[in-house]
């Protein structure tokens, strides 16, 4: 923690030095922001904060933040990011990634990673197409999109994050956009206190090769009926005077209005972020327009153990089990071979 005799840090100070080069108007300059507004409230010093990326134009991040920082290699940040937080486990490691770098060819070091329950903090920028390499279609591109890769439009079923991560035993799941930065900030703070693999997917725009993407999504006009923010422990209403909510019906989620057909609010589910069947989380995943509401928030955040436990408890275990007393002694145990 921050000593009290030091001035509290600010946004300012997790700011470095670099330009920021990012097409004007992409989404990734309002996420920027947010996490270096989301760094003072931590309470943490700036050289035990880590940001590791791959390869992509989210993966730019690390030069932006002054704090330590690596850019790797193409989907496999996790794996660094796995190490550097196994080496040193004060840290509070970042993963900086894309839909492309992260499910693409990263996609089995991603899948691990959550299985793994790493204590890890990842930001998944979801664009649904690629961006540094000029426009071919990602693993969340939707079907018909016409782009370099696909002139005839994708055929591919997309990925969905959340549902990857609920399948690989997700602990943390929360879904923002990068048109709201006070709901970045927020998460990005939860997402750290979480111990385990916190995975945030954010809805970001590209201007260039995927502009409005999520404007159904986005646009102020219908924003109210079309986005639905979770809270834990709070009613699931939605609507510009919060008119609508969700209800379970059979095994699906249903939109009602209050005080049609006898709806009261008591009858709207009550959000349980901490439950630990994902039955319900993987519904609310799930919601896609026209029909339901897009899920914001944090839609699951549950106790478990991480790999960074596990790792030192079988150390700690195997220490007391061993009879070999040193690595000579190790060397020369069991079977040996003279060549």
């Amino acid at each position: 923690m921050s000593s009290n005799s030091n001035p509290p840090l600010t946004r300012k100070d997790f700011t470095s030095d670099q330009t920021v080069r990012w097409c004007p108007g992409c989404g990734d300059y309002a996420i920027l922001a947010a996490i270096q507004g989301a760094m003072p409230q931590l309470g943490l010093k700036k050289e035990d904060i880590v940001f590791i990326s791959g390869i992509g134009c989210s993966s730019r991040f690390p030069y932006y933040m002054d704090t330590y920082g690596f850019h790797t290699i193409h989907g496999r940040a996790p794996a660094l990011a796995t190490g550097t937080k196994l080496s040193n486990p004060e840290l509070d490691v970042w993963v900086v990634t894309g839909d492309g770098d992260a499910l693409a060819i990263g996609g089995n070091h991603f899948i691990h990673l959550l299985r793994r329950n790493v204590d890890l903090n990842v930001l998944l920028f979801n664009n649904e197409i690629y961006g540094l390499t000029k426009g071919q279609s990602s693993p969340t591109s939707q079907p018909g999109l016409v782009t370099k890769s696909t002139p005839l439009g994708v055929i591919d079923r997309p990925f969905s994050p959340g549902q990857l991560a609920m399948g690989a035993g997700g602990t943390f799941f929360a879904r923002t956009i990068d048109t709201n930065p006070k709901l970045m900030t927020q998460i990005f703070v939860e997402s750290s206190r979480h111990r385990g693999t916190s995975l945030i997917e954010i809805l970001q725009n590209c201007v260039i090769f995927n502009d409005k993407v999520f404007e159904d999504v986005t646009q102020k006009e219908t924003q109210d009926d079309h986005q639905i923010h979770l809270e834990h422990g709070k009613p699931m209403l939605f609507g510009k005077d919060k008119e609508k909510g969700l209800i379970l019906k059979g095994f699906k989620l249903e939109v009602v209005t209050l005080g049609e057909n006898g709806v009261e609010e008591k009858d709207i589910l009550v959000h349980d972020a901490h439950e630990q069947d994902p039955s319900l989380h993987t519904l609310l995943i799930n919601m896609t327009l026209p029909t339901h509401p897009v899920a914001l928030g944090i839609i699951r955040d549950v106790e478990a153990p991480t790999y960074g436990d596990l790792v030192k408890a079988q150390k700690a275990d195997s220490q007391r089990k061993a009879k070999v007393k040193s690595m000579q002694e190790l060397i020369e145990s069991g079977h040996t071979w003279i060549v």
